[in-house]
This record gives structure tokens, C-alpha cells and sequence, in this order.
């Protein structure tokens, strides 16, 4: 008689890990797309960056970036998601070509933004609007950070935007003075590292209780040794187990969250 092996029965959090792992040790860039994406904000030009399956529709992802801007490191990440089977979008919150490498200019352009969240609220739905233009599903999405971006993310839930999940990895977790939990909808997830001496674990806590608070749904995770930034691979700060628990996390969390 043949021998006749059953298919296993696969969850989709186990599936996804089993990718995860997959993307790690593959080159991104097989089957997808990959365009930089010129687009305009009450008249100012930025440049985003949209990473996609090169066919079908796909759950969407905006990513904000970190400090120093729209890097690499950003569409990297975007490429990984897109081999996954995520359109993503790289929003651009410091205007076409403006990427600082100083600290000091850093601290400028995140400053600015931070004394003005009605105009970061404006860049990050003007960067949803362009997304769309494209043809992303803004109404299957997850909005994901990383450190500034992650606390830009958080404003865009205290917004009301109308997302099915909010993800910061190691962004900052500060509620502004006047503002509240209120209005967001969608599920949180937060990545924080214990060791994080940019972000405090009393912020961290503050944050568990606001969404507490308010109803929402959340999940937050602070891992053991991990500084601030401890996913950006190439750098001092980088710990690869934190980076690894995350990044499967996240995965699950998407396809536990986003209809495909």
C-alpha cells in the first residue's frame, strides 16, 4: 500500500513565524514591487517609498521612520513585509530629500514636530492619502513605527484614524499634555526594551494604564538587556533576540489582525 502523508494542519500564528523565520536567512525582492512614491502635503513635496506582492491585493502597512528620516533601514523593512504578502508604504514626514545625519539635526526636525502635532497628524494622513493614490486598502491597514515613528503612530491612534491595529517598536510612549486615549480604535501592540534609558519603563507603565483605562485593546511586551533602537540592524544597539521576538510577533499579530 502507498504511504499517504496527511498536510498539517497549519495556524496562521505558526505560519507566520515559519515565515518570519524564512525572511531572515532570504534576500528580500523576489516577486514584489518596489517604487519611490513623490507626493505632496498642503503644497510641500515628500518622498515616500511603497514596497507591495507584485500582483493581487494585498492587507496594507504604513511605516513611519525613526529620526534620521526615510532610510534604508526603513525600506528594508518594507521589503520584508512585502515578501510576506503586505503592501507597505513608507511615509515621509521631513519632506523630499531632507534625511539628517547630525544629531543636533535630528532633534530639530523631530522638535518640530513634536510642538506641532496638528501638523504631524496633517503629514501622517496626508501620507494615508497618498498610499491610497496607489491603491493601497487604507481599510485593512496597521500603522507600525520605529522610535519617532513609534511615537508618531501613537498620535495617529489618539487621532480616531480609523486602523485595525497601531505597532510602535521602541518608540517613545509619552501621552502630550490635553491629550487622551479616547478616540483611537484597533488593537496596540508595543515592543519596548527594559534597557531603554530614552524611554523609560514609567512611560511604558503610564501607557499600559491609559489604554487600560480606555478600553483598548493592547499588548506590550518589554524585553530584558534591549536598549533604545534595539532592532536596527549594523549598529551597537542591535540585539538580535529582541529583534527576532518582535519581528514574530509583529508577524503573528498581522495576520491575527489584517484580512487576506
Amino acid at each position: 500500500m502507498r504511504n499517504v502523508t496527511k498536510p498539517m494542519n497549519v495556524t496562521k500564528p505558526v505560519l507566520a513565524a515559519l515565515l518570519t523565520t524564512m525572511i531572515f536567512c532570504l534576500p528580500a525582492g523576489a516577486g514584489m514591487a518596489k517604487e519611490k512614491i513623490a507626493y505632496e502635503v498642503d503644497g510641500k513635496p515628500f518622498e515616500g517609498y511603497m514596497a507591495s506582492p507584485a500582483v493581487g491585493k494585498a492587507p496594507f502597512i504604513l511605516l513611519i521612520h525613526d529620526w534620521d528620516g526615510l532610510t534604508d533601514y526603513e525600506e528594508k523593512r518594507a521589503d520584508m513585509l512585502a515578501t510576506l504578502g503586505y503592501a507597505v508604504f513608507c511615509a515621509d514626514l521631513y519632506g523630499a530629500g531632507v534625511r539628517p545625519t547630525a544629531i543636533a539635526d535630528k532633534q530639530r526636525h523631530t522638535a518640530a514636530l513634536y510642538q506641532n502635532r496638528q501638523q504631524m497628524r496633517s503629514l501622517l494622513y496626508g501620507a494615508l492619502a497618498a498610499a491610497k493614490s496607489k491603491g493601497a486598502d487604507i481599510d485593512n491597514a496597521v500603522a507600525m513605527g520605529y522610535c519617532f515613528g513609534g511615537a508618531a503612530v501613537l498620535e495617529l491612534a489618539r487621532s480616531g484614524a480609523n486602523l485595525k491595529g497601531f505597532v510602535t517598536f521602541h518608540g517613545g510612549l509619552e501621552t502630550p499634555d490635553g491629550q487622551d486615549y479616547g478616540k483611537s480604535k484597533g488593537k496596540f501592540l508595543i515592543f519596548h526594551g527594559t534597557a531603554d534609558e530614552s524611554v523609560g519603563m514609567d512611560q511604558f507603565a503610564a501607557l499600559a494604564v491609559a489604554l487600560e483605562k480606555n478600553g483598548i485593546s493592547h499588548e506590550m511586551i518589554t524585553y530584558g538587556g534591549a536598549p533604545h533602537a534595539f532592532t536596527v540592524f549594523g549598529t551597537d544597539r542591535y540585539r538580535k533576540d529582541a529583534d527576532r521576538k518582535s519581528w514574530n510577533r509583529f508577524t503573528e499579530f498581522l495576520a491575527e489582525t489584517l484580512d487576506r
